[in-house]
């Protein structure tokens, strides 16, 4: 009897070993370097500062909401110390657009205040002094010392889950214990870019109700193709982003 391409596309990853993982993962992470070659953080910033500030904002929002409040933000704000003593309620109306807009300036003022205290006012470079400080986990200091001061570090964040369990790459639902299944398989140089790529990967082709199966490159090495239509022409209209053409170019539709 006939076996169904679903059904042996199923039973070959079912069967995969680790060395058979760790290969198809980093030839997924190859690919996705091809088809992002722009891959990089959203969030505008030019220093550490800016960098810490921006992503304790764009919890629960939008990177580009983000990047809407931060200009005259960092103009108004300029160092640790500035935060660390900022009137609450000028803090509250200017980050307001973000949401969450009163935890967040309790944040952004108890960060001001403990880089002055124990820090000379400077973002530290190590994990665990990042993690000690008030509004930054662990997702948020590899942000930051990976983009800041180019430590290597993976970002789980919600695109980042939801994209390394559809590649069948761990099973875990803690993101700690995600960074470090999807660490054992890329090598540790790409971690940071490979955390962009992945996110780009999430919001333009593997979305999280209906993923673009069918316009995706990496579609004959994911266990979960067929998750989202799989007829090429339908497929293709769920693309998103700048660069909408050359991603369905790669997966080979002609949009034009």
């Amino acid at each position: 009897m006939a076996v169904r391409a679903g059904a042996a596309r199923t039973r070959r990853f079912d069967e995969e070993t680790a060395l058979g993982l760790t290969r198809r993962a980093r030839r997924m992470n190859r690919e996705l370097a091809e088809l992002y070659p722009d891959a990089h953080i959203e969030l505008d910033f030019t220093t550490p500062l800016e960098l810490t500030v921006a992503t304790i904002l764009s919890a629960q929002c939008t990177d580009k909401r983000v990047n809407e409040v931060t200009p005259a933000l960092f103009a108004k704000y300029r160092s640790a110390a500035d935060y660390a003593s900022a009137d609450r309620a000028e803090l509250e109306e200017m980050i307001k657009p973000t949401g969450f807009f009163r935890n967040k300036t309790t944040s952004l003022i108890g960060l001001g205040q403990a880089l002055v205290e124990r820090y000379d006012g400077e973002v530290p470079r190590r994990m665990k002094d990042l993690d000690s400080l008030p509004g930054i986990g662990r997702k948020t200091a590899n942000v930051i010392l990976g983009n800041a001061f180019g430590v290597p570090g993976i970002t789980v964040d919600t695109h980042f889950q939801r994209i390394v369990r559809r590649f069948g790459w761990t099973d875990e639902t803690d993101p700690v214990k995600i960074e470090h299944a999807v660490g054992r398989l890329i090598e540790k140089r790409d971690w940071t870019m490979l955390s962009h790529r992945v996110i780009f990967h999430g919001r333009r082709v593997c979305h999280a109700r209906k993923p673009a199966c069918g316009a995706c490159t990496l579609a004959r090495i994911c266990p979960s193709y067929g998750t989202g239509p799989t007829e090429p022409l339908v497929a293709v209209k769920l693309l998103k982003g700048p660069r909408v053409a050359e991603l369905a170019a790669a997966a080979g539709i002609d949009v034009s």
